[in-house]
């Protein structure tokens, strides 16, 4: 009974309790989106003095304090009320939060150096070094500044997020925060390597690799790579080795290009990265979520929450799996997968009957059950 009542398996008609497609989603959000949003714009500083811009949304018809729902991105902080207009938020924006985005290190208006897959250095060096900054630290030191500057907040914060934004959510739990009370790593990446995104059991996936680096680290906003002819695969055929790729076209400006090229196997740096070796306790409540026709990150939810699972003796470690493909979850009302059409919708009663409440349960006085 314990386990069935921390899984969740959404399948078509049957709801049993046992970098590329985000991205695209993200711009998708419906344009009569909720005027009743007050938006503000702020640079937040970091423990080395870097600023990154994060957008807070608070509602205009508070009644009382309201928790905070964060999410941390490459992909552009939204500076709009109409972001949260998107099918994705529907149900948490009638349960009531505050809103806020931000740009990660180095990505759209945020100042420093983008890294990818920054490796958690802090977790070894300490909190006390203000040099060794990574993810964990930049999630600590938000939350702090969160929680003290923004009106109306009840000291309480989730962090969620799906793909890259998601794996920034599971490092934040690492070493939480006293106010961050709840965590939603949905679709993250948890091995580069073995299985997920650049390489599945290990197989390294070349355009996907290519273009997925290209577009995070040409500039500080997504690049598109300008192919020179509309069939990409006949493009990678004739590229010949992949030597090419920086002869010709790189030149050696793109750190995760030269990363792949400089360690095809499973050595130290992939190691390192990899996520199960730091996850040897549950600090908070995390809901991991997983798409069973994601492309790119199956194999991450599932190591995060298995992983998480040893150690789980306050059961707070929760599994939800449907019929999803990447981040399908935050998108329509999953009532269908290409050609295949479910009896249920799934997506809709995940956002609606499992999202929200979760986090409302964690976040507010805990005082109903989800």
């Amino acid at each position: 009974m314990r386990r069935k009542a921390r899984l969740v398996l959404v399948w078509p008609g049957v709801l049993s309790l046992a970098l590329f497609a985000i991205f695209a989603a993200s711009a998708q959000v419906q344009e009569t989106a909720p005027a009743a949003f007050e938006q503000k714009s702020v640079m937040v500083s970091m423990r080395d003095g870097v600023k990154l811009h994060t957008s807070i949304f608070i509602p205009k018809n508070m009644t009382g304090r309201l928790p905070i729902i964060l999410e941390r991105t490459p992909y552009q902080a939204p500076d709009q009320p109409r972001a949260l207009g998107s099918p994705r938020f529907k149900a948490l924006v009638d349960e009531g939060f505050i809103f806020v985005f931000q740009d990660i290190r180095g990505r759209y208006k945020s100042e420093g150096q983008f890294v990818m897959q920054r490796a958690p250095v802090s977790l070894t060096t300490g909190k006390n070094d203000p040099k060794a900054v990574d993810e964990v630290t930049d999630a600590y030191d938000t939350v702090e500044w969160l929680i003290r500057n923004v009106p109306g907040n009840n000291g309480r914060v989730g962090i969620f997020g799906i793909s890259y934004p998601g794996w920034t959510a599971a490092m934040a739990t690492l070493d939480p925060h006293p106010a961050l009370k709840a965590a939603s790593p949905q679709a993250s990446p948890a091995d580069m390597f073995l299985g997920d995104d650049f390489h599945h059991n290990g197989a390294f996936r070349l355009s996907y690799g290519f273009e997925y680096a290209t577009m995070m680290e040409t500039n500080k906003e997504s690049f598109r790579f300008n192919f020179d002819r509309y069939d990409t695969y006949e493009w990678y055929l004739r590229l010949g080795a992949l030597s090419n790729v920086n002869e010709k076209y790189l030149k050696g400006t793109i750190p995760t290009w030269n990363d792949f090229v400089e360690h095809p196997n499973y050595d130290d740096f992939w190691q390192k990265q990899a996520m199960a070796g730091y996850l040897t306790r549950v600090n908070i409540p995390t809901l991991s979520v997983a798409g069973w026709w994601d492309q790119e990150d199956f194999y991450g939810p599932l190591k995060i929450y298995n992983t998480l699972e040893k150690h789980d003796k306050q059961r707070m470690n929760f599994l939800v799996a449907g019929p999803w493909n990447h981040g399908g979850w935050a998108r329509g009302d999953g009532s269908s997968l290409g050609r295949i059409k479910f009896d249920s919708n799934t997506s809709e009663y995940y956002r609606q009957k499992i999202e929200a409440p979760w986090f409302a349960y964690w976040l507010r006085t805990r005082a109903r059950r989800f």
